[in-house]
């Protein structure tokens, strides 16, 4: 379910970026702070345990940035 939510948000904020590239930050900036919030909580659990809580949350953040700058930098190479 969760991975789902994800890729959701991925492609949303990649049609997003395309479409209006300057409005799409204020979105991805808000999902990557709700993710960076959930991996700093899974951090807390001790020893390993902490480090596998927080990975999921650390890569569906990378996503999420790499998503939004894909869509941006797809629509600057457009030639209009």
């Amino acid at each position: 379910m969760v991975i789902a939510v994800v890729i959701a948000v991925c492609v949303l904020l990649a049609v997003l970026a395309f479409l209006v590239p300057r409005l799409s930050r204020h979105p991805q900036n808000g999902a990557q702070r709700g993710l960076g919030a959930g991996s700093r909580a899974g951090s807390k659990a001790p020893g390993g345990l902490g480090r596998l809580l927080s990975k999921p949350f650390s890569s569906s953040s990378r996503a999420v940035g790499r998503s939004g700058s894909a869509g941006r930098r797809a629509r600057g190479r457009l030639p209009f």
